[in-house]
């Protein structure tokens, strides 16, 4: 019996009502930072995938802009990520 009662679980797990706040807290703060981007980000995403195909073979997804506006510090800061191709 000793075997089935390690795999059985009475009792909820420590720290899910942190963990679930801490989950939405990050959504939160997702969606507001995607409210607040300006209007010329799409097409600027999309202008910056152009000048990069120039010079390798990259999709869409592989760009990622993310804009974020700090308003203690009174600056905006826009985060590009892209995923290159390894060179072969």
């Amino acid at each position: 019996m000793g075997l089935l009662q390690y795999f059985r679980q009475d009792k909820p797990k420590k720290g899910s009502a942190k963990l679930a706040k801490d989950r939405l807290q990050i959504i939160v703060a997702h969606e507001h930072s995607s409210a607040i981007s300006p209007s010329y980000l799409p097409e600027m995403q999309q202008e910056i995938i152009a000048v990069i195909r120039k010079y390798m073979d990259i999709s869409s997804d592989d760009v990622k802009c993310e804009f974020s506006d700090k308003a203690d510090d009174d600056m905006s800061v826009l985060e590009v990520n892209v995923a290159l191709p390894k060179n072969k």
